[in-house]
């Protein structure tokens, strides 16, 4: 440190220190600046994400064995979401119907990005014949309601965890598809992407190591967003019967199974449908949160 440096540290004693504990200071600091709703949307979303990879961690109870006796029990310190018409333990059940919904949540969303992203690619940058071809089978999927069409196809394939992954996910890929089409014609006449092609570089690994990188932000926080919407979807189809089947728990079907009750025992649809719309919530909140910070100023 120089003699000016050290005189300026003196005069300004409020500066930063160097070092870990400078860069602690700035990340508590940073942290605090957060709103509440989102550090309460990110609490929500990180203790659903731990019910689904450690559900042992959270509940004991076996989520397919009940107890007759206390069956149909409100909440209670025993049972906090209470017990279904079997006599089980509905949070064990929602605790252990994470990982089912979850999972099939982001396969679906996995699949869209990735094909998505792969068809906004080819349609930006193979010539406008190709482009009108993909833009206009794009158009007619998104002329359709997505849950009408996941209805569609996840009836021409039959039910299962899987299949309403792909249904889900042929609804989702025109939003990633159009979105990523429209970074590419954006990024594809820069500048450092009109040396790269005087320089001799191939068009795929143009797009590959210049274009994508740059389209890639936009689209990732499209994810986000389509990942609350594939759970409401994925939910949706899996109370009409489609997805996972009893006894096995998840969301939607437990929410199919308390409909029955729902004058006499509300927990059994009520509390399922809170989480559900808790972590929509919370994943739009936090996807809205990345858009903002991508945005320039």
């Amino acid at each position: 440190m120089t003699a000016t440096e050290f005189s300026t540290r003196l005069e300004d004693p409020e500066e930063e220190p160097v070092g870990t504990q400078g860069r602690g200071r700035r990340t508590t600091t940073t942290m605090l600046r957060l709103p509440f709703g989102l550090i309460l949307s990110s609490l929500v979303v990180l203790v659903v994400l731990a019910w689904a990879v450690l559900p042992s961690l959270f509940v004991t109870e076996n989520p397919l064995l009940g107890d007759p006796d206390i069956r149909l029990s409100p909440p209670n310190a025993h049972h906090w979401f209470g017990t279904d018409h079997l006599g089980r333990d509905i949070f064990s059940r929602v605790v252990q119907g994470a990982g089912a919904s979850l999972g099939t949540t982001a396969i679906a969303v996995l699949m869209s990005f990735v094909t998505g992203t792969f068809l906004g690619l080819v349609a930006g940058t193979a010539g406008r014949v190709v482009d009108t071809v993909l833009m206009r089978i794009v158009d007619v999927l998104q002329s359709v309601p997505s849950l009408l069409l996941s209805l569609a196809v996840v009836a021409s394939l039959g039910s299962g965890p899987v299949n309403i992954a792909v249904a889900v996910a042929v609804a989702s890929v025109p939003s990633f598809a159009r979105l990523m089409r429209g970074e590419v014609l954006r990024w594809r006449n820069s500048l450092f992407i009109e040396a790269a092609t005087m320089s001799g570089i191939r068009t795929p690994e143009i797009l590959l190591r210049h274009v994508l990188p740059h389209a890639i932000g936009p689209v990732g926080a499209l994810a986000a967003i389509e990942f609350g919407a594939a759970v409401l979807a994925i939910s949706a189809l899996s109370f009409l019967g489609f997805g996972t089947q009893p006894p096995d728990p998840e969301w939607g079907l437990l929410i199919s199974e308390g409909r029955d009750y729902l004058a006499s025992s509300w927990w059994m649809t009520v509390i399922p449908g809170l989480v559900i719309a808790g972590v929509v919530v919370s994943v739009n909140r936090i996807a809205h949160a990345l858009q903002t910070e991508r945005r320039p100023s």
